[in-house]
């Protein structure tokens, strides 16, 4: 056998210096845990104190003025709502008699509050889902670039920087008998009615409110596209994703926030608007177009019932609340189950 140099030196009586091995230096162990020692336990501590030390009175201003505008006009007005306040007890509404619930009561029994409700419910609904398909289909024509897509868009915002009042100006003049629009229709052999007055001053609200009110659509439905991402539409398109698969399954769920809050803003505007129908159909207004806002004016300023016009406001108020309560519920429930999101 092969003898290596230390037996070498073993057999010939020398002697070998052994080194014993260095210890292993102590290893600092990486705290993962929530301890406060460790590394997320100082990011939440450091958020908390930033949470705690944020300026608050910046918020005083503001708030201020919500309470002075919003706030006190508010619990005035359900003030006003327990009063019998009427043009002779206006001068000193103050010491009005206190009626309690009856206003409320009147207005919901003995006006026809209830069918001004449903009006402006449904046209306001029937004029929303007819609004979005338009926005959205709009939207999805001038998304890519192509010549003269600015002159496009300007034009397509039009309806929505004019003024309510001249819009409802232009298609009063439009629906007069003998206007344009009977012109138009006679001209292709259909015989049209009174627009304004009787069953189809309905749907010539609709048909206003369409026109005035799809830009908005539009516009929220733009943003929604702009915000996909382009590796997005590489992907699709290497997967041979038709345009209509493509539409569905990559486009659609980047809009389903946008969409939603211009539906529930829509909704709201559509049944507060005034300006619309006041001027469109004038006062008295026909009974198929007497949504809650000219409901709410005629007995204010026509029958001086500021008490009862009072309570048809605060209604009005609690309509309006309760689909901005379910959409503010929906947003905090899909917050709540987005991963990451912290609640």
């Amino acid at each position: 056998m092969p003898i290596n140099s230390r037996e070498e030196s073993l057999l010939e009586g020398g002697s070998v210096t052994v080194t014993p091995p260095r210890p292993a230096e102590p290893v600092t162990p990486t705290v993962e845990n929530d301890e406060p020692g460790g590394t997320k336990g100082g990011q939440r501590r450091r958020r908390m104190s930033s949470e705690k030390n944020r300026p608050l009175w910046m918020l005083i201003p503001g708030g201020t003025l919500m309470v002075i505008i919003v706030v006190l006009p508010m619990l005035l007005g359900i003030y006003m709502a327990t009063l019998n306040l009427d043009q002779y007890s206006l001068r000193r509404w103050v010491s009005a008699p206190f009626i309690g619930a009856e206003n409320f009561v009147e207005a919901l029994t003995g006006t026809p509050l209830i069918r001004a409700i449903w009006l402006s419910v449904s046209y306001s609904l029937v004029a929303m889902i007819i609004t979005l398909p338009l926005g959205i289909a709009a939207a999805v024509a001038t998304q890519n670039s192509f010549k003269g897509r600015g002159i496009v868009r300007s034009v397509f915002l039009i309806p929505y920087v004019l003024p309510a009042f001249v819009v409802a100006t232009v298609w009063r003049t439009m629906f007069q008998p003998g206007g344009i629009i009977d012109n138009a229709l006679q001209g292709i052999g259909i015989e049209s009615g009174l627009w304004l007055n009787g069953p189809n001053s309905y749907w010539t609200l609709i048909i206003v409110q369409i026109w005035a009110s799809w830009p908005f659509i539009y516009l929220l439905a733009l943003s929604g596209l702009q915000a996909v991402d382009h590796e997005v539409h590489e992907a699709s398109a290497i997967d041979g994703a038709l345009w209509w698969n493509k539409l569905r399954y990559v486009v659609f769920p980047y809009l389903k926030g946008p969409l939603s809050l211009a539906f529930l803003i829509g909704m709201l505007h559509h049944i507060n608007n005034f300006t619309l129908p006041f001027v469109l159909f004038g006062l008295p207004a026909p009974s198929d177009v007497e949504v809650l806002p000219l409901l709410t004016y005629v007995t204010s300023f026509q029958s001086f019932r500021f008490g009862l016009s009072a309570a048809m406001a605060f209604v009005s108020l609690v309509l309006v609340a309760i689909p901005l309560f379910v959409y503010l519920r929906a947003v905090k429930l899909d917050d709540a189950e987005t991963p990451g999101v912290r609640k």
